[in-house]
């Protein structure tokens, strides 16, 4: 940021907003009047608040966030902080651990953790050994993605099962109980 615009002035939040309305606008593929038309607000209006020029009301940020389908949040998302964390595993690294759950136990890699107000992202490289034991099963916060490198399990998703195989790839919100079933395939 420039001195004239220092980080946390009305007008450094202003670009802020606006940049994120825009990004989010283009990645929807919308035009600024087809945003407009959604959101009841006029296409002056949008041009002004993505170029900065305008502080919007509440009322005007949450007719947006609704047509974008966002939640309001997602229109402040650059104006929390000035950083942002990354993680870089190199082939074969990550945090070695096991975890231990009566009598079930797994290892696994850590590849990956990040943790803000609104969310929670874990990446795993988890190694399963058929065992008479019944693996855990989790809820939390945040979003769990699994995909199968090799053999084959049973992972509880609520009330559904699914079968992974090499290849397959299940995403799916922490919220909902959660884990593997059972090993298939005996490693």
């Amino acid at each position: 940021m420039s001195e004239r615009n220092p980080a946390g002035s009305d007008e450094s939040i202003d670009l802020a907003i606006g940049s994120a309305l825009r990004d989010l606008r283009q990645t929807r593929g919308l035009t600024a009047r087809q945003l407009a038309a959604n959101a009841n607000v006029s296409a002056a209006m949008i041009s002004r608040i993505e170029s900065g020029q305008v502080s919007p009301s509440i009322s005007t940020l949450s007719a947006l966030s609704g047509a974008l389908e966002v939640p309001l949040v997602s229109l402040f998302r650059e104006t929390a902080s000035g950083h942002a964390d990354f993680t870089h595993v190199k082939d074969g690294g990550g945090l070695l651990s096991t975890r231990m759950v009566d009598n079930h136990s797994h290892d696994f890699r850590e590849l990956a953790f990040h943790k803000r107000r609104d969310l929670q992202f874990e990446a795993r490289m988890v190694t399963l050994v058929r065992q008479s034991a019944r693996p855990p099963i989790y809820v939390a916060h945040g979003v769990v993605f699994v995909y199968a490198v090799e053999g084959e399990a049973v992972y509880l998703c609520g009330q559904r099962e699914f079968m992974l195989k090499p290849g397959d790839s299940l995403s799916l919100d922490a919220e909902l109980s959660h884990g593997f079933q059972r090993v298939i395939t005996p490693f």
